[in-house]
């Protein structure tokens, strides 16, 4: 370095550290002194640690030839799985898989056992609907150090099992050239815009089929109801899309999966956007249609029917995995305790049905399930009593207004929405939340990522022309 470069640097350096010098003080609000302003502290950067999976297991060549008699575009993570067991010194491991995975349990089971090290190896056989039904505890009961849980994403946090859980999601491989030539040939002339969403298994293809899309000419929009990752939808979760895309004649959304249950949630949260319904196994598009107003209908009714009414409530807590939440089980009894004229019975249930709830007979004027929202919205009508979800139940309580009401609490409440009561106007169809485990929904949903916010006020209704009652 020259000399004349060297006092450059110096220059520069003192020029700098006099600027830097002035933006640390400035005049306090009367004007007549300089008070230094400390700055502000920096955040500590998040540390991660690789737990890469090493070679000696990645290119072991028996574990290779014993992965090889399972399905090759099913990605069950054989190789992370034997090496989190192997890390864990876990002799005791369970496996709990949804239906259609269980016929590869034993083969499982067998490679982990023998290329895991584990000295026990067992399956966990109730039913799984959903990663809401991980089942830490029954696996912890079984003196179990590590569970497996296979088909859905992680709705219960690592943190809050109460054993080591792994999950799997299972990524399906599909051809991904066949679903963006299908799009093109039946969306391309009507549709501008494509709003991607679907089951985890097809998440990694829908972020493939993203960039190919744009190249024809779509803008293609991924919706994400955090904690879920970005596309993905449960049967009681789905992303609300923006208003700019569900009142837009050029915008469709394509569901990738091959049923119904998942889309039936995206629909009810989105019910003014055309839906097409892509199965990847056949690589056929189909147009999907529900009955939003005969589905809305129905909820309004069963909580209409006991509204000021029901006396003797039944809250069930679901028993099985994880689908019963505490918190909301305590929330609901607090707000039960704080009403005069309503006493409540706590029962315990691993499967609701329209039989079992038959046995209470007339001992109970209104059922609460804190298990599966689906339950209510899709066999409501079988029960012998209104069977009603958290957010149904708060509105029959009254601490919410009920959606078909939030129009006419627009004017008052708020002029365009709100985050308090959940209002948005000029819509069809009013809205109902999908949001059970949306970290962003209502207090009554059942979330571990909650985000604080302020506590909903319980509105008062003095006059809702609707048929007469209030």
């Amino acid at each position: 370095m020259s000399v004349f470069s060297a006092v450059a640097t110096v220059t520069r350096l003192t020029h700098h550290s006099r600027r830097h010098s002035m933006s640390q003080t400035q005049k306090d609000p009367a004007g007549t002194q300089e008070a230094a302003v400390r700055p502000r502290p920096r955040p500590t950067p998040k540390r991660f640690v690789k737990n890469q999976i090493p070679d000696s297991v990645l290119n072991d060549p028996a574990l290779n030839a014993a992965i090889s008699v399972l399905p090759s575009n099913y990605n069950l993570e054989v190789h992370k799985c034997v090496w989190r067991i192997r890390s864990l010194n876990a002799e005791r491991v369970a496996l709990q898989l949804p239906e259609g995975l269980l016929m590869y349990s034993l083969a499982l089971s067998d490679i982990f056992t023998a290329f895991g090290g584990a000295a026990h190896c067992f399956v966990l056989g109730d039913v799984t609907y959903g990663a809401c039904c991980v089942d830490d505890l029954s696996a912890s009961a079984l003196g179990a150090d590590l569970l497996i849980h296979y088909g859905h994403s992680c709705l219960v946090p690592v943190d809050t099992t109460t054993i080591p859980c792994l999950y799997v999601f299972v990524d399906i491989l599909i051809d991904v050239s066949l679903f963006v030539a299908t799009l093109k040939l039946n969306l391309l002339e009507e549709y501008s815009n494509i709003v991607l969403a679907g089951t985890i298994q097809f998440a990694t293809a829908i972020r493939a089929a993203k960039p190919e899309l744009e190249k024809l000419g779509f803008n293609v929009f991924i919706p994400q109801a955090k904690p879920l990752s970005a596309g993905e939808v449960l049967g009681c979760t789905a992303p609300k899309l923006p208003v700019n895309y569900s009142s837009d004649d050029r915008t469709v959304s394509v569901f990738v999966a091959d049923g119904r249950f998942h889309l039936e949630a995206f629909m009810i949260a989105n019910p003014e956007i055309r839906t097409f319904r892509y199965d990847p196994y056949i690589g056929k598009l189909f147009l999907e249609e529900y009955d939003q107003k005969g589905m809305r209908e129905s909820r309004k009714n069963a909580i209409l029917k006991v509204k000021g009414q029901a006396k003797s409530w039944g809250i069930i807590l679901g028993t099985l995995g994880r689908q019963g939440n505490p918190r909301i089980l305590q929330r609901l009894e607090k707000k039960m305790e704080e009403e005069e004229g309503f006493t409540y019975t706590m029962v315990l249930m691993s499967e609701i049905s329209p039989g079992r709830i038959a046995l209470f007979e007339d001992s109970v004027d209104a059922w609460i399930q804190i298990a599966c929202p689906r339950l209510s919205i899709d066999w409501g009508d079988a029960f012998h009593k209104p069977l009603l979800t958290p957010f149904e139940a708060e509105v029959a309580l009254g601490f919410i207004p009920g959606w078909w009401e939030r129009n006419a609490l627009a004017n008052d409440c708020c002029k365009d929405s709100c985050s308090e009561c959940g209002t948005k106007q000029n819509s069809i169809v009013e809205d109902y939340p999908m949001d059970y485990y949306a970290q962003d929904g209502g207090e009554w949903n059942s979330s571990y990522a909650k985000k604080m916010s302020r506590p909903a006020r319980k509105n008062v209704i003095s006059t809702i022309n609707d048929g007469g009652t209030g």
